[in-house]
């Protein structure tokens, strides 16, 4: 059964066989905006971006996986790729942008990997009607078992641009899972990974 995340929660990365998960999917879904007006409604186009940064110990940024570059160096991380509208006809239950991450294939000197959301053109989280953030073992494709759901609507996150969705870190040889949930105030990608980098590693 999935874990419904709170904001700061941690949890272990453990299936529900007591198995630790290794192949792990971090899906973001979200819906456009529906603006409504004197002669109906129209339908406005969000492109949020979803990036993982890897770090090493030192807190040093090692790669970062995002639309641009869509594959780690070693292959352990990968995004499905852009998407720049989001759900146009009503949330369809199906990931817009999916990061795979191989927690077995990563470098030795990994030791946090972190997930945020940016959106490209400055439309605010508040007027985003859904988005939500899932941990699941499988394929951007297909899903075998999902571990955990968080919601990242509502709160807070009016009046901002970019946010800290969680980050994987690794104590005694052990992953864990982070959910930050956390908006800032950055309006770029490299601003949101400074602030992971003082923040939340």
């Amino acid at each position: 059964m999935a874990i419904n995340l709170e904001k700061g929660q941690r949890i272990s990365l453990e299936k529900s066989d007591g198995k630790k998960l290794q192949n792990i999917c971090v899906g973001i879904n979200w819906g456009a905006i529906v603006k409504k007006g004197f002669f109906g409604s129209k339908t406005e186009a969000v492109d949020l971006d979803a990036s993982c940064a890897l770090f090493n110990d030192a807190k040093e940024l090692e790669e970062v996986v995002y639309f641009g570059n869509l594959k780690s160096k070693n292959g352990s991380v990968k995004h499905s790729g852009d998407d720049l509208t989001g759900d146009m006809g009503g949330d369809d239950g199906l990931d817009n942008e999916v990061i795979t991450v191989n927690l077995g294939d990563l470098s030795p000197i990994t030791t946090h990997v972190a997930f945020v959301l940016n959106s490209f053109r400055g439309q605010d989280f508040g007027s985003i009607p859904f988005a939500s953030l899932r941990v699941y073992e499988g394929t951007p494709t297909r899903v075998n078992e999902v571990f955990a759901k968080y919601n990242i609507t509502g709160g807070n996150f009016a009046g901002h641009v970019s946010m800290v969705l969680g980050v994987f870190y690794k104590r005694n040889g052990e992953w864990k899972f982070n959910a930050v949930g956390e908006p800032t105030r950055d309006k770029k990608l490299q601003e949101t990974l400074e602030t992971v980098k003082q923040q939340y590693l």
